[in-house]
């Protein structure tokens, strides 16, 4: 009996490591993903291959692809795996027995400035639990780089990944006090012809987004001048303090340089459309109780960082510089 139990307990894992290496497309990649010899992901698809009695990848030099039998064993492989974790976590009610490791992607400021600061707290509260935090500004894929869930802002493209609102994140308008010196106040929209912006250029696009503000119910945006373009919101936010134009940023974003003078709100009466934050999971994975209880809890930290703000009231979610 012990020895089918561990059996079985190996086989999950090989199906585990299966399902890396047809994310990844590679051996390699699934090794580092999982911190395992490349030998092992290999011996380990091999010993699955024997049990199925099936050629489930296609190697090449340069590429891992699953065969046809490999794909359907894959569909099968997400239903099993999701269905163990489910059963492990039944018994695992108390928060201070979760352990494993998850893995996040976050927009950079949003990382630096509210999670990375109140992280000490979580992982005080939940001991068996490891964190790893990427934060850039570009899109992550999920599944190829082995991310349990990534935090986005703005409205989001069509895709088979699991959305988790977690609010919207108010915008305001800035400029350096420098630049205001120098050129004046715009009052209104149409002031923005005599007026230079940075520019924020999406990340992943490469679209240049224009000026957006709300008025009497509706959404309008224009086309404005600048200098400078960025892909970054660190560069965003920094370039406007050089003086080099007007920018709309969450507010949460520049709560500390509006304090200090540096930057002053502008137009606070035509703001753009507040932007929805949210969490994303990859498609038919089931949701763990370590995730789930990681997003209970960034929810709930976003929703009180963001209101502390004193210019304007949030209501928990910009343009995606967050």
């Amino acid at each position: 009996m012990s020895e089918f139990l561990d059996n079985r307990v190996d086989y999950i894992d090989q199906c585990r490591i299966f399902m890396r290496v047809v994310a990844c497309a590679s051996f390699t990649g699934a090794a580092d993903q999982l911190s395992l010899p490349r030998s092992t992901v290999s011996e380990a698809v091999r010993q699955l291959e024997q049990r199925m009695d099936a050629l489930l990848l296609h190697r090449t030099t340069r590429r891992v692809a699953p065969t046809r039998d490999g794909l359907l064993f894959h569909a099968r492989c997400e239903r099993m795996v999701a269905e163990v974790e489910a059963t492990q976590q039944m018994f695992r009610q108390s928060p201070r027995t979760l352990s494993g490791q998850l893995k996040v992607d976050l927009p950079a400021r949003i990382g630096r400035l509210i999670v990375a600061p109140a992280l000490p707290d979580f992982l005080h509260r939940h001991p068996g639990l490891d964190v790893t935090l990427g934060m850039t500004d570009r899109a992550v894929d999920l599944v190829a780089h082995g991310v349990d869930c990534v935090l986005r802002v703005g409205p989001l493209p069509d895709s088979s990944l699991v959305a988790r609102g977690l609010g919207q994140l108010p915008l305001i308008n800035v400029a350096s006090a420098d630049y205001l010196r120098r050129h004046g106040t715009p009052e209104h929209p149409c002031d923005l012809d005599e007026h230079l912006a940075v520019l924020y250029a999406s990340p992943t696009s490469g679209r240049v987004e224009p000026w957006e503000w709300e008025d009497r119910g509706g959404v309008h945006t224009r086309r404005v001048a600048g200098r400078v373009t960025v892909d970054s919101a660190e560069a965003y936010i920094a370039c406007c303090l050089a003086g080099l134009g007007l920018i709309q940023v969450p507010a949460y974003d520049v709560q500390d340089e509006i304090a200090r003078g540096q930057l002053v709100e502008v137009m606070p009466a035509f703001r753009a459309e507040p932007m929805p934050i949210t969490l994303l999971y990859p498609d038919r994975r089931q949701v763990s109780a370590r995730l789930r209880i990681f997003g209970d809890w960034l929810m709930a930290l976003i929703a009180r960082e963001t209101r502390r703000h004193p210019i304007g009231a949030f209501d928990a979610g910009g343009r995606s510089s967050g």
